[in-house]
């Protein structure tokens, strides 16, 4: 065997080979264990990022480990097929979305089959495949049919020149993020799934999810929000001068009051204020007779819609001239104002102020001159210091609250609500922040919602018989909106109870839905049913799940209700999907600018001494941060060209290299240069010479790589299991022919085998493996042999390192000593004096004072 390892030639031999034998293939009937590992999968974008190859490869190593262990492993891939990209390139170029997205899949399914993951292609599905989304249509109607599923007017970000509804994050300064229209607020039908009804469990769950990201725990945790507080409400004065005004008649005439739900009942007596959202109830009303009112009511629905953007936002409100009687004193009347800082989403859409603890409401008061009264005292205060130029947090005792003063915080939490229940006014309630998840969407490229709209029946399920319901092809984007509204021979159907004429539901579902249940459909794939549940409850939980820490609340928290759903109905027989999470860092690159101040990529740019250019224009370049790779920036590299000039073990390896995997990592010519050398150091001693002989410390160095490779793939901790495997190169290079050389050049390729498997199965077949490197056993280390006989001494004099001396494990303090003083180079440092003292620390350290 001469020459270099040719990675154009290799990758493409044994991707055929692994094709051919069906390596990848998994199979559910094995006896063997089972482990799923999975990396959440791509949406068709049409070429695929670095990010994607740092994810996919951290799986793939874990699933050629667990092979090699002896599982039976199901690595699946598929695509997160619908959404708005797909219709929005339909508009923009001329396309329909299904061919757009179907090109861009054969073109990343290419792209992934040449970096040689070992995926079963044979389980490969697209959510916009209508053998997936007639399914999951299926289990849409089986959760309506188990009361998990509703309906009802809702209020939606609505943009008038797409045409649709936008998420919260959607909506940028009051505008859509696309077209860049004013959003208006709207009340619209849509589907909801009760999310609501599993809150505690998911929050409970989640004490069970060990191989977790405390981070994302923490993050689902506080999506969810659990909250024990008091729901009361503050009813109206009727009987003041103010109630003559049409306005003011017409808010009492809502006759209900004012419902509200607080986590601090102790801070009751430091209420200045009611506010309602402007969609309250009470809002409306005082708004149908206050041409102001309705004013103000407008520009609120226009402003943010979050919770977040409001934190920032100027508080403003409108002083409605209803008032509100406070529970404890009925001689106390409260201010009732409009403001836009309440969302009628939270909670119950009012809420009661109290400026002194709570920033909102301080900035709302100190603009509108209300008062501002202390009701907690830290513990350098008392009743009578002011409160400052803005809120205290609230924590302390008690002060200015009639019978709470003097308890603590949590002791009157509990005193004002037993008042409240033994007076009837309010009741201890657990809240939660979590809201019923609404998946209507008004959009084509999606599934489409198995329900019929019929004026006399309601709406009513698509016989099960007619499933899949699917999208039409004969439809045009050359005006926006959803043209499933404009298709009528698709639109228009009979009711499956009267026969009476009906219309489909055009809405389709948030594509969330299509990312909650794909990993039981990898697991089982049965022709007539989403999934059988023997089989996937063979496999699942996913063993190990990958992907960033992006989709942490939301798909995450979406495919753990979806799970507990299915499982409530019976389908499936797990709680969780998902035992083990891991989430990758960002693959990041330096960013470039030109002259004019536009963006530059890493091909238009050259180095030029310590300076860069612009490659056409010669002109001076601006380095700027190192930041995620994206297109916005234009610091992307293309994998392909990477992966053609160096090969696809290369860029395999240095995405598991040069940085812990839970960190981003940055792209650099130089490092996957040295991955590619690397590369060839292992080849080239699968093709070194053997001889017979033993060498018992080269010994001792495999089985400490083996145990440390595994140690390391055990945690995921794939750049320390590199590191292990550079030392053990090093370790063969420098070690003389021999039978244990042989045997270490043996074990090195099977435990590359999982990083860089072309060049493992190359190897192998040069070294005279049997079969396939890839079915070849995982080593085994002796751990009699993982204790080192000889440590090496740091000999010191005066706190200064002098040498270095390699001696027998467990050497006593005194032969140790007489060794240190023996060298010759702490000889010449004491020049002939004797030491004043010397201080041993067994197997690491002498220290010689002079």
């Amino acid at each position: 065997m001469t020459g270099r390892f040719d990675p154009a030639v290799a990758d493409v031999r044994w991707q055929q080979r692994w094709d051919d034998e069906r390596c990848f293939i998994a199979d559910s009937a094995s006896a063997k264990p089972k482990s799923y590992v999975l990396e959440m999968f791509p949406y068709p974008s049409g070429r695929i990022h670095m990010g994607h190859v740092r994810n996919y490869t951290m799986g793939d190593v874990l699933a050629r480990y667990r092979r090699m262990q002896g599982f039976e492993v199901l690595h699946p891939m598929g695509w997160d097929a619908f959404g708005m990209p797909a219709e929005n390139a339909a508009m923009e170029r001329g396309v329909h979305p299904e061919g757009w997205t179907r090109s861009n899949i054969a073109a990343m399914r290419d792209q992934l089959k040449r970096l040689g993951f070992s995926l079963d292609w044979s389980r490969e599905l697209a959510t916009c495949d209508p053998e997936y989304y007639g399914h999951e249509q299926a289990l849409f109607l089986d959760l309506y049919e188990a009361g998990l599923v509703y309906r009802k007017e809702s209020e939606v970000n609505w943009d008038p020149v797409d045409m649709t509804v936008l998420a919260n994050e959607q909506v940028i300064d009051g505008k859509g993020w696309r077209s860049g229209a004013q959003v208006e607020r709207r009340k619209l039908n849509q589907w909801f799934l009760k999310i609501t009804d599993f809150a505690e469990e998911l929050l409970d769950g989640l004490q069970t999810l060990e191989h977790w990201p405390d981070k994302v725990r923490l993050m689902q945790e506080n999506w969810i929000g659990r909250s024990d507080g008091l729901r009361f409400r503050f009813e109206l004065a009727p009987d003041r001068a103010n109630a003559d005004y049409p306005w003011v008649q017409a808010a009492l005439r809502v006759g209900t009051g004012i419902e509200v739900f607080t986590t601090r009942p102790d801070t009751i007596f430091g209420a200045s204020f009611v506010a309602v959202a402007a969609d309250h109830p009470l809002a409306r009303a005082v708004a149908s007779e206050n041409p102001d009112a309705a004013q103000f009511v407008a520009e609120c629905r226009a402003g943010p819609t979050t919770a977040a953007a409001l934190e920032t936002a100027e508080k403003r409100g409108f002083l409605t001239g209803v008032e509100a009687v406070h529970p404890l004193n009925p001689e106390w009347r409260l201010p009732v104002w409009i403001a836009n800082f309440v969302l009628m989403d939270y909670g119950t859409g009012a809420v009661f102020g109290v400026p002194a603890h709570d920033q909102r409401d301080h900035e709302f008061a100190t603009k509108y001159e209300l008062p501002i009264r202390r009701v907690v005292a830290g513990p350098t205060q008392d009743s009578t210091t002011p409160i400052g130029d803005s809120a205290e947090p609230g924590e302390g005792v008690i002060v200015n609250s009639d019978f709470l003063d003097g308890l603590s915080v949590p002791q009157a939490q509990q005193a004002v609500i037993r008042r409240a229940e033994e007076s009837g006014w309010g009741t201890r309630e657990v809240a939660y922040r979590l809201r019923d998840w609404g998946v209507s969407r008004q959009r084509y490229w999606g599934t489409p919602i198995p329900m019929i709209h019929c004026a006399a029946c309601g709406p009513v399920p698509v016989p099960r018989a007619q499933l899949p319901i699917v999208l039409p092809k004969d439809v045009s984007f050359d005006v926006p909106g959803n043209p499933l509204d404009r298709h009528p021979s698709w639109r228009d159907v009979a009711c499956p109870k009267c026969a009476g004429p009906a219309r489909r539901e055009t809405d389709t579902l948030d594509t969330f839905v299509d990312s909650s249940w794909y990993f039981i459909r990898f697991a089982s794939q049965p022709i007539d049913a989403p999934f059988d549940r023997q089989e996937a409850d063979s496999w699942l939980p996913v063993d190990q799940y990958i992907g960033g820490v992006e989709h942490a609340i939301l798909h995450l928290l979406y495919a753990r209700f979806w799970t507990r759903a299915l499982e409530r109905i019976g389908r499936v027989g797990v709680a969780e999907p998902f035992k083990g999470l891991f989430t990758q860092g960002m693959v990041t690159h330096e960013t470039y600018r030109a002259a004019d101040g536009s963006w530059l990529s890493p091909e238009q740019v050259r180095r030029e001494g310590g300076a860069f250019v612009g490659v056409d224009s010669g002109e001076a370049v601006t380095l700027g941060r190192v930041e995620k790779m994206s297109k916005s920036k234009r610091n992307t590299i293309d994998p392909q060209p990477i992966v053609e000039r160096y090969g696809a073990d290369a860029v395999r390896w240095f995405m598991l290299s040069d940085s812990p995997p839970e960190r981003d990592l940055e792209w650099s010519e130089s490092g996957i240069e040295g991955a590619a050398r690397f590369v060839q150091r292992v080849w080239r001693l699968a093709s070194s010479e053997t001889a017979d002989g033993d060498d018992p410390a080269l010994e001792q160095k495999r089985h400490a790589t083996i145990a440390g490779v595994t140690e390391a793939l055990e945690g995921l901790q794939f750049n320390k299991a590199v590191a292990q495997l550079y030392e053990f190169v090093s370790a063969l290079e420098k070690a003389k022919p021999s039978r244990t050389r042989q045997d270490g050049v043996a074990t090195l390729v099977r435990l590359v085998a999982p990083m860089a498997p072309h060049l493992a199965e190359e190897c192998w077949q040069a070294i005279g493996g049997k079969g396939l490197a890839a079915n070849a056993e995982w080593p085994k280390h002796d751990p009699a042999l993982l204790v080192e006989d000889e440590v090496t001494l740091a000999v010191q004099v005066n706190g200064k390192l002098r040498d270095t001396i390699v001696v027998a494990r467990g050497l006593g303090r005194d032969e140790a000593e007489a060794v240190a003083l023996a060298s010759e180079k702490v000889q010449k440092q004491l020049d002939g004096a004797a030491p004043r003292k010397v201080i041993v620390v067994p197997d690491r350290l002498v220290n010689i004072v002079a």
